[in-house]
């Protein structure tokens, strides 16, 4: 791994008696983008006030570039921040907007609105310097929202929630932007947000967060193939539990809902007859006994649900009832509710989890 940039250690923030975040560590390289997710309540944003300064840390530290921040004010720390609620001034049009913090810093008119036309063409709104925030959608207002916070040059950006209030289809398109424009200034950034989509599809790293803890720290295909909590498997994605019960310990069989089938291992100290919990991805299911699959289960189709590009499937096996996905096919009609129906799986892909 690059040199650390970012070093969070024993990071703890309590109001009053409420104790919001416990003695959270994390290290980050620079250029890297990770995103905070987790649940509303869960510390997230509270950390990133802590590195942004608005909030002071109860205990422990922040570093950046090996400068110890932790209690330095917010104007002191060369950060950029994006608020979830855009935060621009409405009595400034666009260039004014971007370049208030230049103006702050003291730099020059003229090189202030070179920097400003910089930005706009950056997030692409050139010639949208002379606009007022009301006169633009809420798309546009976080871009300039997104050019305001980059404008100084910050060693790091920070963003709390910047697309919770904008449609989906906008979501999408503006998080590509985010992602494009961090990757062009290589800049690190630290992204909070609730949305498992969105950490997935744009970070290097995710932090996933639970009452005040960390869960797991990972890429997004460990967290989300490699869930190290129950909490992070049912957080991220969806997923399918099957309760079973043990056959043969010694053979590591067990049975669900009257089908006996065999896996790789069992739990250490599972017994014949006691019941156990198995997890699965939606996604790891097929319909059919798929070539390569070692367990086949014969069901019923409970419900069909339309999603486009994938048909998710819930199957009723009797005391379980599974979702499995699967790709829309437009010469083939999907099953129907009441179908019998046959599903398959490696056993390889089962999870056995931990709280």
């Amino acid at each position: 791994m690059a040199a650390e940039f970012l070093r969070v250690e024993k990071l703890t923030k309590r109001f009053g008696n409420n104790t919001v975040v416990h003695g959270v560590d994390f290290a980050f390289a620079k250029g890297e983008f990770i995103s905070l997710l987790g649940p509303s309540g869960c510390g997230k944003t509270t950390i990133l006030r802590m590195i942004a300064g608005f909030e002071t840390p109860t205990s422990g530290s922040i570093e950046v570039e090996g400068q110890d921040i932790t209690h330095l004010k917010p104007n002191q720390r060369q950060l950029g921040m994006v608020f979830q609620a855009y935060a621009l001034f409405p009595n400034l049009n666009v260039g004014d907007n971007i370049g208030f913090g230049l103006k702050i810093a003291g730099m020059g008119r003229e090189e202030r609105r070179a920097r400003t036309d910089e930005m706009l063409r950056l997030i692409g709104l050139p010639g949208f310097e002379k606009r007022f925030p009301y006169e633009m959608s809420g798309g546009q207002q976080q871009r300039v929202a997104l050019a305001r916070a980059i404008a100084p040059r910050p060693r790091m950006l920070l963003l709390d929630e910047p697309l919770s209030a904008l449609d989906a289809k906008i979501r999408v398109s503006l998080r590509e932007e985010i992602r494009a424009i961090q990757l062009d200034l290589g800049i690190t950034t630290v992204f909070v947000t609730h949305d498992q989509e969105e950490a997935l599809s744009i970070s290097d790293r995710i932090v996933v967060m639970n009452a005040g803890h960390i869960e797991q720290l990972g890429a997004p295909h460990e967290v989300y193939n490699k869930p190290a909590t129950r909490f992070v498997a049912t957080f991220v994605g969806t997923l399918n539990t099957i309760e079973a019960s043990v056959a043969s310990a010694a053979n590591h069989q067990v049975t669900i809902d009257g089908q006996t089938v065999a896996l790789p291992s069992l739990p250490s100290g599972a017994v014949d007859g006691s019941a156990i919990s198995l997890t699965l991805r939606p996604e790891v299911l097929s319909v059919g006994n798929r070539p390569g699959n070692d367990i086949v289960l014969a069901g019923t189709v409970a419900d069909v649900t339309f999603l486009g590009s994938v048909i998710r499937l819930r199957v009723a096996l009797g005391q379980n009832t599974l979702s499995l996905d699967t790709f829309n096919d437009q010469r083939t009609a999907p099953p129907t509710r009441g179908e019998p129906v046959t599903i398959s799986l490696a056993s390889k892909d089962l999870l056995i989890l931990g709280e």
